[in-house]
């Protein structure tokens, strides 16, 4: 099974009771961290996310697309990072969040959220997947 952890400031702290100076100490707690979830075998990917000014939001509204101000309105609602992992089951990828490093104040919260997988599709839906995207759709969940 995969899962998405992902890392935000909780909303319930005004920004200076979390707010860490980034460090090496703490890079490398991350990076340490990365390194246990890789040579265990269920680290898929793992990013840092940049600040939200560098990106964007795009609304959509009865199939119209608009692009809106400001990717985000407050600073409690970004998301500092991500781990996507694959693991037997909820409690493993809990135990692993329990282990993650913290402490710059964008990464109080972690939520961890279970990936759609072959299994969670009805049949029908996977043929029309199959159909419209055969090349992304053979590679889905190879190597989970």
């Amino acid at each position: 099974m995969r899962f998405i952890i992902t890392a935000a400031a909780d909303p319930n702290k005004t920004k200076s009771d979390g707010d860490a100076a980034f460090s090496k100490d703490m890079m490398a707690a991350y990076m340490k961290f990365n390194e246990e979830l890789h040579k265990a075998g269920v680290l898929v990917a793992s990013e840092g996310l940049n600040p939200s000014g560098k990106g964007a939001r795009i609304g959509v509204a009865n199939g119209k697309r608009v692009v809106l101000d400001g990717p985000f309105a407050e600073s409690k609602e970004l998301i500092g990072g991500f781990y996507l992992i694959t693991v037997k089951s909820l409690d493993e990828a809990v135990q692993w969040a329990l282990r993650c490093p913290t402490g710059l104040g964008t990464d109080d919260i972690l939520t961890i959220h279970p990936m759609t997988e072959a299994t969670d599709i009805p049949p029908e839906y996977l043929e029309v997947i199959k159909k419209a995207a055969p090349t992304w759709s053979a590679s889905w969940g190879k190597g989970r």
